[in-house]
């Protein structure tokens, strides 16, 4: 069967983020719900371009456009603006040359910009990834340690930072009750650890200073 490239796949990001000293060690995540296993970890190299029009109307409305190559998920990928429940919407659709977003891509963010699109900010990152495993062996949650190092490419602003994600996985609690408590034990571990919460709720707002 062949699969239209056109068409996208959708997912829900429900994640936390923290900030960290480079020389922080992870936590052990013990006490965390559901998790009875932690993988090793999987260094993955990730670049990815962000792109606008010259208003930032996608910004400003909530949403994200990149073309990110490295990693399982390379691709063209739209973040929503993020829900009630802390979630984001994200699609993606296969990767394809050139840094222009393909028509299938601008027609998704159609309704809040019809561009053209440009460079806002270059996000490459370092991550290491380790799975929170389940007794089944199904992930409950992705922890990513992050070293990030943008460009804003309108000013040419450079910064790096150190960060933690984590984001809920195929095995993850589904209830509000209890998702809010895994929440709660991850960020009691990774303060422990010697996190602190994040100052920006994403990687590209912290990129062009928002």
């Amino acid at each position: 069967m062949t699969t239209d490239p056109s068409q996208p796949t959708r997912s829900i990001e429900i994640e936390l983020k923290f900030d960290v000293d480079a020389e922080t060690p992870v936590p052990t995540w013990n006490g965390v719900p559901g998790v009875i296993e932690i993988s090793s970890g999987e260094v993955r190299e990730l670049d990815a371009l962000y792109v606008d029009d010259a208003a930032v109307s996608l910004g400003r409305a909530g949403y994200a456009l990149r073309r990110r190559t490295g990693g399982p998920d390379a691709g063209w990928h739209i973040k929503g603006p993020r829900g009630d429940d802390g979630g984001r919407v994200e699609l993606q659709w296969p990767l394809t040359d050139g840094d222009t977003p393909p028509a299938h891509v601008q027609a998704a963010v159609a309704a809040v910009s019809s561009g053209p699109f440009v460079p806002l900010a270059r996000i490459r990152n370092r991550r290491t990834v380790y799975r929170l495993l389940a007794a089944s062996g199904e992930m409950v949650a992705e922890f990513a340690d992050d070293q990030v190092d943008t460009r804003d490419e309108r000013t040419g602003t450079m910064r790096s930072w150190h960060e933690w994600e984590i984001e809920l996985g195929p095995a993850g609690p589904t209830g509000d009750a209890e998702r809010a408590a895994f929440f709660e034990a991850v960020e009691r571990a990774a303060l422990a650890a010697g996190a602190r919460s994040a100052t920006s709720a994403s990687k590209l707002a912290r990129a062009v200073d928002h």
